[in-house]
This record gives C-alpha cells, structure tokens and sequence, in this order.
C-alpha cells in the first residue's frame, strides 16, 4: 500500500537544548485543585476535578480526597477510580500517567448521593496536600548524561546498508541538519513527552468509551518506536508518555461525551478536515512559546493524529500522523498498526523506499509492504537518525 509523506518546511529556528540530570533529588510536588459539579438530579449527580501541577512532574500520579457526606462514585473517566467509606482515590490513566510541571487534567465522575452533597474541602496528590507549599527538597548538582560505552553497535550485517541509507538521506535532504522540528526536536522540548491533537475528519459519532481506546492505542503504538531508544546511546528517556489534549470536528454532536477532560475545537477547518487551533500547534509555533493558546503551552498539541474517512494508506511528517478513521478505529487491540508505525517513522526523519532497498537488507516497516512491524533494520536506522542529531542537543 502505497504511502507518501509530507514534510514542512521549519519556520523558525529552536535553540540546541542540553539535557542534564539531577542527582540526587526528591520531586517537589505542588498543586491546585478545582471541583466543580457538573450536574444534579435528585439522589444523583456528576462532576469534575480539575488538577493543577505547579510542582515537578509527577509520574505516576494518584489524588486522594474524602466526601463530607455518604456519597459514592459510580463511574468514572480519566482515571481509575476507587472508594472505601469516604475516601476516594484516583490513580492515573496508564495512556497519560505523568502529570508534567505546569500542566493540568481533568476528571470526571457520575455518582449518587443521600441527603447534603456537599463538596470536598482537601485533596493529596501523591500524598502532599493540595494548595501547601512545595515540598522541600535539596537543591540538585546537573551533570551531563553520560553516553554509554556501546552507544553505537548494529550488527555488522547492517553496517553497510545502515551506511548507505545516511548516505543517500544527506544527498537528499535539502535541510537536513537545519530543520528543527522532528519528533526529537519535540521530544527533547517538552523534556520527555508528546502532547497530541485528534483531527477526527469524519461523520461518525465517538463514545467516550472508544475516545479512552483511541488515546490508549496511540500511547500503546508510540510506545514501540520509544521502545527502541530506552538505554541507547545517551538517549535520556525510559519512557515518553503520549498524552491526548484536544479532539478536533465539524459537529460537537459527533462526541458523545460531556466531560472536559481535552479541548474540543468545533468548525475549525483547515486543508478542508477539522483541526485544534493553530495557536495551541508545534507546526505553528516552533519557537516553543504558546502565547495565545486558550488552554495554556501546557495545552499545546506536538503532532496531530489525523483520521479521515475512506483515506487509503497514509501520510506522515513533522506535524504528525494521518490514515483512514475505519482502518484505525477497527484495529485498536491489533499488536501492530502498521500505517500509524510507519508513519511514525516519517516523523522523526527516516525516508521510504520506493525505488531502491539498500544491500543486504530485504522487508522492513520503512519499505511500504514489506513489513508490518517494526524490524531490526528499522530499530537501527531509528537509532542512526538520533546518533547524527544528538549533538545538537549537547548529547
């Protein structure tokens, strides 16, 4: 299935970024909470908590509050959700387990009641009560991240085609080490995590249920392209959490949910599909800042995940991910998306074969319908695009 890949062109230049380490530290946690009810209908009710982290990262992150009354939660989203008595305690969604420095979640919930209903007046978020001061920790030493020793060993089968590959990316690239906004770009910007925007280009309604799945097969799928960094020559992240923030249509009617827990931008058209606003964008905004996004640059989107009804095959770049909504949406427990991989792949710079394979080397993801899985091959010339640009990050 043929596949063609979209690059744009970097409207700005970000500054090299070096990555340190702190050792050793506690995390400073520091937070805000908002309650709101969201509805109330005799002896039922629902509502929303909103987390503010004004601490470091949390990951994972659990909040802990108690109602004043015999109130019990039902059901709840965005979360796991669990109570015993009075208290109440909700541990983080494992597609969006960090809570970064600035950022913010909501979750919601629907429950029943007897009596008052009245509302939580404390809350913990990882056992440090909500609206206190920070808690205190010592004041850290950065040291370099250490690139291993073997930071760079493919086997010796896939040295020469792994050479020819960068060979024929550097004479075909027209700006290859000038363009700043490859998905390690925004990666090693946001110091570890991936914000993403749903563009959802079709007629079809979406559950809150599915919406669950959608965010949790794209956390899941990321996931096997990060996989091949973890402990890879200075890479400095075991782990890069995908978290969803907006969800783009046509109809708000088409989202069947009422809770706020991402941004829903409604009749925002841009190359005629629905789109998060630009403001909020990477693609718009590479110099990093956010200025006039609602939400905040802790709301900001890095890539959109792009499905439109009826698109055969699939197209990918710097500003994220696009196939047909049918092809996604049916393969959400599949081991392998193997359109959403490949285009992953476009993303943070590796190219397609369509006129030549390199020697020694027969199927492989990045050659479109060869592979249907990310191969050996792939994993190191993976790794070879991060050894070429690593630099520019002081790594």
């Amino acid at each position: 299935m043929r596949r063609t890949s979209f690059w744009a062109v970097a409207l700005t230049v970000m500054a090299a970024l070096g990555v340190i380490v702190a050792q050793p530290a506690q995390a400073a946690v520091a937070c805000s909470v908002t309650y709101a009810k969201a509805w109330e209908n005799g002896g039922a009710f629902g509502g929303n908590v909103t987390i503010d982290n004004l601490g470091d990262p949390v990951n994972p992150w659990t909040l802990r509050f108690s109602w004043p009354g015999n109130q019990q939660v039902s059901q709840g989203w965005n979360g796991t959700w669990t109570q015993s008595g009075a208290n109440v305690t909700v541990s983080a969604p494992g597609y969006a387990p960090v809570l970064s420095t600035g950022a913010s979640i909501t979750i919601g919930f629907n429950g029943t009641y007897s009596g008052a209903n009245g509302s939580p007046t404390s809350y913990t978020l990882n056992g440090v009560t909500c609206g206190g001061p920070a808690t205190p920790r010592p004041t850290p030493t950065p040291t370099p991240t250490p690139p291993p020793a073997s930071g760079w060993n493919p086997p010796s089968n896939l040295v020469s085609p792994l050479n020819q590959v960068w060979s024929h990316v550097e004479s075909t690239y027209p700006n290859l080490y000038g363009f700043r906004n490859y998905g390690w770009d925004q990666i090693m910007a946001n110091r570890g995590y991936v914000n993403y925007c749903v563009r959802w280009d079709s007629s079809a309604t979406v559950t809150a249920a599915q919406r669950d799945a959608v965010h949790a097969t794209l956390a899941r799928q990321f996931k096997r392209w990060m996989d091949v960094m973890a402990g890879h020559n200075a890479w400095p992240y075991g782990d890069v959490p995908v978290r969803v923030v907006g969800w783009a249509v046509r109809d708000r009617a088409q989202l069947q949910w009422t809770d706020n827990s991402v941004d829903v931008y409604v009749g925002d058209i841009g190359e005629n599909a629905p789109q998060c606003a630009p403001p909020c964008g990477r693609f718009f905004n590479q110099g990093g800042t956010y200025p006039n996004c609602p939400g905040g640059a802790a709301r900001h989107y890095d890539m959109s995940l792009w499905l439109t009804s009826g698109f055969g095959g699939g197209a990918g770049g710097d500003w994220g991910q696009r196939m047909g909504s049918e092809y996604f949406m049916n393969n959400l427990n599949a081991a392998n998306l193997h359109i959403f991989l490949h285009e992953v792949g476009h993303t943070f710079g590796l190219d397609d074969f369509y006129d030549w394979t390199p020697s020694g080397v027969n199927g492989f993801l990045m050659k479109a319908g060869s592979a249907s899985q990310i191969t050996d091959f792939d994993a190191w010339m993976f790794r070879d695009f991060w050894r070429h640009l690593k630099n520019r990050y002081g790594l």
